[in-house]
């Protein structure tokens, strides 16, 4: 699934080339993929112009004239700007048709993707019980300590649970616990104030230079837009056999549904 890195390279991507783009028609070809009663969110759209470009959590906001889109990739979603006369495929589930003559078309893979119109102004920081975004001065290491008062939660899942930071994902939680020399496993009841700290000061550490790198294509992941992110060079134990720290075996344990990769030389 795309994480934070992934979608900022997406949304600034798209901010670069099609900012200010007129939507002359929109064919949902997946009527699923739509939340909103597709005939309403076809005709809400005609002739909205692409006007900011931002992202909350894991979700691309497109604010529009009079409304905003919000959309969410999910496990493969993906834009693609092409012709009109270039080939669709099954998996092309939304195309927006814009004024210039290309199309901005969704492809998903998995049909997990979701979009859904607001208001123009809508207010997306408190957006789906979501927590602060790792970059905001709210995200901090008296935060994380009120946060894991009373829970037994391994530490994985804590950074994957949304509601406590937006936009951490799998590879990222990973890769954020290895900085820290913790392990996956571990209750996030049995951490000190400097693990505290450690875990904000790596947290944006990692999701910066992944954005610098434009983020991760382990599996799937590509902009699909001309950019193609090389963050999986420096992952130091994700989908890794050998610690990318110590040059020792890297161990896999399942985590809350999730592989979680870590070095038990590097995590204590």
């Amino acid at each position: 699934m795309p994480e934070l890195p992934e979608v900022e390279t997406v949304v600034r991507t798209l901010e670069k080339q099609i900012m200010n783009a007129e939507i002359t028609d929109v064919i949902i070809r997946w009527p699923k993929t739509v939340e909103d009663d597709p005939a309403v969110f076809r005709e809400t759209l005609l002739h909205q112009s692409f006007r900011k470009f931002e992202r909350r959590g894991k979700y691309l906001i497109f604010r529009m004239d009079d409304c905003t889109l919000t959309v969410h990739l999910r496990m493969e979603g993906k834009f693609y700007i092409q012709k009109p006369e270039d080939p669709l495929n099954r998996h092309m589930h939304v195309l927006f048709r814009l004024a210039d003559g290309r199309e901005l078309r969704y492809h998903d893979t998995r049909k997990f993707g979701r979009m859904k119109l607001y208001d123009r102004d809508a207010d997306f920081h408190v957006f789906k019980n979501m927590g602060p975004e790792p970059f905001d001065e709210a995200y901090n290491a008296e935060y994380v300590h009120r946060w894991r008062q009373g829970r037994k939660e391994p530490l994985k899942s804590m950074l994957l649970d949304q509601s406590f930071v937006a936009g951490i994902g799998n590879i990222y939680a990973d890769e954020i616990l290895s900085a820290c020399g913790l392990r996956p496993g571990r209750s996030c009841k049995r951490i000190t104030r400097k693990d505290e700290e450690n875990i904000v000061r790596e947290t944006r550490r990692i999701l910066q230079a992944a954005i610098a790198a434009g983020g991760t294509t382990i599996r799937s992941y590509t902009s699909s837009l001309g950019v193609t992110g090389l963050f999986q060079l420096d992952c130091c134990v994700h989908a890794r056999k050998i610690c990318g720290r110590c040059g020792g075996p890297v161990n896999v344990k399942w985590i809350g549904g999730r592989s979680s990769y870590y070095c038990p030389v590097c995590q204590k």
